[in-house]
């Protein structure tokens, strides 16, 4: 159970690092304008060896709706959303995250990460034959400056602290792009695909 169920939406405090204007995840105003992002749109991932980057679609829009990062054994999933200005989203998130995985049949426990409070789940896994068969994720949130960054780690960062802080660093280096269009809380931030240079 959440306690924040009697608190209202626009009493939320934001849940971020103390050092995330300069450490990250950045808001597009701090980001380094010389360093070559890969441009998703709504984010921009900094590219580093072995780094593979994937775009999850959703099938009847055809609209992207979540960046998948594959790094060193690991994946983290990447979603940004409109936030109000002045509240954060990650307190309910979390809660509605963990009540969506305990139906699933799955588990979930909270703890202080180097982000703030972070989910880790066991999510059941339906395999034919295979009865009982879990993964172990990890759900971290970071409300920034009229935005959200959602991420989901998998693999050896969700179990083991040295490929973690790798991991952890991937998702520091992010870097999110609001824009100025009026957007409600909540909504995703348009992702897209990256420019080639056959675009330009």
């Amino acid at each position: 159970m959440s306690d924040t169920g009697d608190i209202a939406p626009d009493e939320w405090e934001k849940s971020a690092p103390a050092d995330r204007e300069t450490e990250g995840p950045f808001d597009d105003s701090e980001a380094n304008p010389v360093r070559p992002y890969i441009d998703l749109g709504g984010v921009k991932v900094l590219p580093r060896e072995g780094l593979q980057l994937r775009l999850e679609v959703e099938e009847e829009t055809n609209r992207v709706v979540a960046v998948g990062l594959d790094y060193s054994g690991s994946t983290l999933q990447i979603q940004p959303f409109a936030a109000p200005r002045s509240s954060g989203l990650w307190h309910e998130i979390r809660a509605q995250i963990a009540d969506q995985i305990q139906r699933q049949g799955g588990r979930t426990s909270e703890r202080d990460g180097v982000f703030g409070p972070e989910l880790v789940a066991e999510i059941p896994v339906a395999q034919p034959g295979v009865p009982g068969e879990t993964r172990i994720a990890r759900f971290i949130g970071v409300d920034g400056p009229r935005w959200f960054l959602r991420g989901v780690i998998a693999g050896d960062a969700a179990i083991d602290p040295g490929a973690a802080a790798e991991i952890e660093d991937l998702f520091r280096s992010v870097v999110v792009v609001r824009g100025n269009q009026p957007m409600p809380p909540r909504d995703l931030i348009p992702l897209r695909m990256p420019a080639t240079p056959s675009d330009t």
